[in-house]
């Protein structure tokens, strides 16, 4: 009846979840606190996570894990929220080509990230076009990249919540 199998790693979807919850976005940003930007904001962590997990063979086992502990969490979240099947699979198909966008979109090279300025922020429901939030957003990931990929051992994954980010701070 209960399926803990992606149980494991729920304590990260837990921190991708704080950090889509960050005020920057909200404040700095101004996006509308709705379902579809959090959700924008997990995958745009999530995929960098990946991305460098995937460069080092021995967390690659992990990626996998991390991905569909996210999905699971989500789908689970939209039913409590009282969608219906037909509802959450729509939704859930959205989100998967979302997050495949931005995993083949956003480029982790050996020791840097090359993010396209609109790849995150289309996603964004929120706002016409803006240079200056893409690019604040740009800021802010090569950052969160910056602190995972110092942290690329068994700890990134525990400690990914514990990044603090303050626009204009360097």
């Amino acid at each position: 009846m209960f399926n803990f199998k992606y149980k494991k790693h729920d304590h990260i979807f837990n921190n991708l979840v704080q950090l889509s919850r960050n005020i920057f976005f909200y404040k700095d940003i101004h996006l509308e606190d709705k379902l579809e930007n959090r959700v924008a904001l997990i995958f745009a962590h999530l995929s960098i996570i990946i991305n460098i997990l995937n460069k080092n063979e021995k967390f690659k086992k992990y990626s996998q894990e991390l991905y569909d502990n996210v999905f699971y969490n989500i789908e689970n979240n939209l039913r409590e929220l009282g969608h219906g099947d037909v509802t959450v699979n729509k939704k859930m198909k959205l989100f998967n080509r979302m997050f495949h966008d931005m995993l083949v979109k956003i480029i982790v090279k050996k020791s840097d990230i090359l993010i396209e300025s609109k790849v995150i922020s289309k996603f964004l429901f929120k706002r016409d076009e803006n240079i200056e939030i893409d690019e604040k957003l740009s800021i802010y990931f090569k950052k969160y990249y910056n602190y995972c990929f110092d942290k690329v051992n068994e700890n990134m994954i525990k400690d990914i919540d514990k990044f603090n980010f303050n626009y204009g701070c360097t």
